[in-house]
């Protein structure tokens, strides 16, 4: 009895047994069951359905209803029907799937379902989705062709990219060198087709490159200085402006180009020029080219002096209209005093070595002091104290306190002098106040008032 209640569970756990192990099963069965597969297509129900080793006219399709019956050997059921093995009995049941809404039909051997809830059509409605799926097609296609216009038109806006790769290397091999382009510029201004706007942009733009040591020093290998120096001669005042220009920066702290410009004969056409009458532009840039050459150089400091180059500058501080170019003189000259003043006063404390010497002995054949005393310039450096310019006036404190070891008999003896140095001391004492209240201790008031106590202080000396 307990033997049989045990049983029981099992067999009824087991009549629930898979479709898909009843099919394995009956593949080894000589009476297998086929199972017909349904298409609204009946062509591709013949194509796909699943025949069984016997032959299918002895096939019988058996319709289950909604409760399990009993099928015989060779039976097939339609596709989505549940069949089960009643382990029992040993008998394979089957009872209708869930197919409400599904319709079976049989024409001779082909036999399906039919889905009866799909939506119907009529002719008139599928000709017109027919039609609409036909505009649709070509309102694709018109939409392809203006996207293709539209990128047609993006691609003429820019340039391939292996045309710009092509433009790239060909730009790697135009790139100039700097040789290069002094080489062109001097060939310009050679050319007999240049103006003379030609020649002057040409120097301009040597002007530009000649600022570097190495560019000014190739300018000389290649003639190019020679042509500036030659232009200083030229008729067209655009092209002396222009050349002084060009010499300036080239020798500007370059001692190499500044031999050979004073070799080249540049002091004396520059000194020339300054002497006789030309236009004010020129002139400046003639100062600067002069200015340029003389500084850190006492070879052609030397030459200055003795080509008359002091009396030179005297002149042209005193013509009338050039009050423009009187700072700039006055600069020159304390540049060139208080640069011999420095290198003496360096030889005092360290050892100085061969080439210091040298130095040395170059600045001693200058002799500038005295001889800007002897040209006047101790009543003419006074006179810029009369501008109502702070920076003249600390430019001019600064060349009288340089120049006051051979002038200060002649401060002494010029009462005017010492009337302006004392109204200005009292102008400066309120401006230097005013700065302190302001928080500025070492203002530039206070600095210039410093160089007018120390002029005053010193005019008083024996």
């Amino acid at each position: 009895m307990k033997s049989s209640r045990s049983s029981c569970p099992k067999v009824a756990l087991i009549l629930w047994v898979v479709l898909a192990v009843v099919c394995a099963r009956s593949e080894k069965s000589s009476s297998a069951m086929t199972v017909v597969e349904s298409s609204d297509n009946p062509s591709e129900d013949a194509e796909s359905r699943v025949e069984d080793e016997a032959d299918e006219e002895d096939l019988e399709v058996f319709y289950p209803t909604d409760k399990w019956q009993t099928l015989r050997p060779g039976q097939a059921v339609p596709a989505g029907s549940h069949v089960r093995l009643n382990l029992q009995t040993g008998q394979r049941e089957v009872k209708k799937g869930d197919e409400e809404g599904f319709k079976h039909w049989k024409d001779g051997k082909r036999q399906g379902m039919v889905n009866m809830q799909a939506p119907s059509f009529t002719a008139e409605e599928l000709k017109e989705a027919l039609k609409k799926f036909k505009e649709g097609a070509e309102d694709s296609t018109d939409k392809d062709k203006g996207t293709e216009r539209d990128e047609e038109a993006v691609r003429a806006q820019f340039r391939p990219l292996e045309e710009l790769k092509k433009d790239m290397a060909e730009l790697d091999m135009l790139m100039e060198t700097d040789i290069q382009v002094i080489r062109r510029l001097l060939s310009t201004y050679n050319s007999t087709n240049s103006t003379v706007e030609d020649k002057v942009a040409a120097l301009l733009d040597l002007e530009y490159l000649v600022h570097q040591v190495d560019n000014a020093q190739n300018l000389v290998q290649m003639g190019g200085l020679r042509l500036v120096i030659d232009a200083l001669n030229s008729t067209d005042v655009r092209l002396q402006e222009s050349s002084a220009f060009v010499l300036g920066s080239a020798v500007s702290s370059n001692p190499t180009v500044q031999v050979e410009a004073v070799e080249g004969g540049a002091l004396q056409k520059l000194l020339t020029l300054l002497a006789t009458p030309r236009p004010l532009g020129v002139k400046k840039k003639v100062l600067f080219a002069l200015a340029s050459l003389l500084r850190h150089f006492p070879f052609a400091q030397s030459r200055f002096v003795n080509r008359g180059g002091v009396q030179v500058l005297a002149e042209l501080f005193q013509v009338t209209g050039a009050e423009a170019l009187r700072l700039r003189i006055i600069t020159v000259l304390y540049d060139l005093i208080v640069e011999k003043e420095l290198i003496s006063q360096a030889g005092l404390d360290y050892i100085p070595d061969s080439s210091h010497q040298e130095k040395l002995r170059q600045y001693a054949q200058v002799s500038l002091s005295p001889l800007l005393a002897e040209q006047g310039w101790c009543s003419l450096v006074p006179e810029l104290l009369d501008s109502e310019e702070h920076d003249w006036r600390e430019k001019a404190l600064r060349t009288l306190l340089a120049m006051m070891p051979h002038c200060r008999a002649q401060y002494q003896q010029n009462p005017s002098l010492s009337r302006t140095l004392s109204d200005l001391q009292r102008q400066y004492q309120e401006l230097a106040l005013s700065e302190q209240e302001l928080g500025e201790e070492d203002g530039y008031f206070g600095e210039i008032l410093a160089l007018l106590d120390s002029a005053v202080s010193k005019m008083q000396q024996a």
